[in-house]
């Protein structure tokens, strides 16, 4: 197994941890938007890196970075294997998220490098824009563009809250470039990510291999009541939307449970937001908007919670006086890992002595645009207490080169 070094490799993670640095009472935290001063100090710092390694560097349009190794044995016209994750955060995050990605793949780079190891590609290392979704579109936005989800001029027309173009913001970082990644171009592609739950410290293993990523839908039921005065209108007269709002929110959890019990073990249900209006203590609210997440491996079992939402939307308007409406925006469906690049992980795995365990994702990566393009891998490095997204958000320093060092073997494996 090519050795990977722990100490180069916590040495990037921790100084990228500077950048958007916040305080935080337990744990490391930080806040680095896409297209702010942290995340251009981020990337600026990126760059370096994989120039320092010797590797070609690309920025796109929407500010994807990509350093190009051609190792001497390699044709330079040959497919790339390629490997990263993205530099941005949610506010107040860890410092693992994301860049263990991007940095574990350059230190992947480095130990193949260092080992002289003969391949027959080139390595491409990656970091996509906006993949948190904390700013500009509804995350996965670098990526969406690389495989053609998305258009570069629909990016770029982008705003934040305060109005600010996509573009105005990476003008403005020297991130706006003109360079192109596509996606499509690479032979195969493996993204190294913190797991984000607890399967892989729960079982003592080092690295766990996704077999598919959930599916994805969003759902957005609107409950039109009416308001009224909260003194004055006596309980059998009125048509409450939060009322209403807080049994369809009931049913959700209990129907997600009924089939991840009956059904499908792997199948969620989440009710995360919640808009009242007039949200008024003394005011009988008249719209209430709930909005669901759903997720699971199978496609089937999304359909039948859909489903049962809508039943349950019909059943509420019916028996509390309400009308219910409910929209799907936002579907993504089930996307399987690459039985390739599995393989090539297991086989890197299995060299390396390092345990490993076969697991599923419920969260969204770039992953999971990159699959409907090409051969696609991801692997995950264990979480402490399952905690992401939070300043206390720990993958040990080992365990990072672990799961780095099998990262390393399966681009060997997929490169020669």
């Amino acid at each position: 197994m090519d050795t990977v070094s722990t100490t180069r490799l916590r040495s990037d993670i921790e100084a990228n941890a500077e950048f958007g640095r916040i305080d935080a009472d337990e744990g490391r935290g930080r806040t680095v938007l896409a297209g702010t001063d942290a995340n251009r100090d981020a990337r600026d710092r990126f760059v370096e890196r994989l120039a320092d390694a010797g590797l070609a560097v690309t920025i796109d349009p929407v500010g994807n970075i990509v350093g190009r190794w051609i190792p001497d044995s390699a044709d330079p016209d040959a497919a790339p294997v390629a490997s990263g994750s993205h530099l941005d955060s949610v506010p107040k995050g860890g410092i693992f998220d994301g860049p263990l990605g991007v940095y574990g793949a350059l230190e992947a780079v480095r130990a193949l490098q260092d080992a002289a190891v003969e391949l027959a590609r080139p390595v491409d290392v990656v970091c996509f824009t906006e993949e948190e979704g904390q700013r500009f579109g509804n995350g996965l936005v670098g990526s969406s563009v690389a495989t053609g989800r998305s258009t570069v001029s629909e990016t770029l027309s982008f705003t934040d809250e305060s109005g600010l173009s996509f573009r105005e913001a990476f003008d403005r970082i020297g991130y706006h470039g003109s360079g192109t990644v596509d996606a499509d171009e690479w032979s195969a592609w493996i993204e190294l990510h913190v797991e984000q739950g607890t399967r892989l410290e729960e079982a003592g293993a080092k690295a766990g291999i996704v077999s598919d990523i959930a599916g994805i839908t969003h759902c957005y039921a609107d409950v039109i009541g009416s308001a009224d005065h909260a003194g004055s209108t006596p309980m059998d007269g009125r048509s409450d939307a939060l009322a209403a709002a807080s049994t369809l929110v009931l049913d959700v959890e209990s129907e997600a449970s009924h089939v991840a019990a009956e059904e499908s073990p792997t199948a969620v249900g989440t009710v995360g937001s919640l808009d009242v209006s007039p949200n008024a203590t003394n005011v009988i609210p008249g719209n209430a908007r709930v909005g669901v997440d759903i997720r699971d491996v199978d496609s089937e079992s999304i359909e039948s919670l859909v489903s049962a939402l809508e039943a349950s939307a019909r059943r509420i308007a019916a028996d509390r006086n309400v009308a219910v409406e409910v929209k799907r925006p936002y579907n993504v469906p089930p996307q399987p890992m690459a039985e390739r690049c599995r393989s090539g992980l297991r086989r890197a795995a299995e060299a390396g002595g390092i345990p490993a365990l076969e697991l599923h994702s419920g969260a969204a990566h770039d992953t999971m645009n990159v699959a409907r393009v090409t051969d696609a891998g991801l692997l995950f490095a264990p979480s402490r207490n399952g905690v992401s997204h939070n300043p206390r958000e720990w993958t040990d320093w080992a365990d990072c080169a672990a799961a780095t060092a099998v990262l390393a073997g399966a681009i060997r494996n997929l490169a020669t």
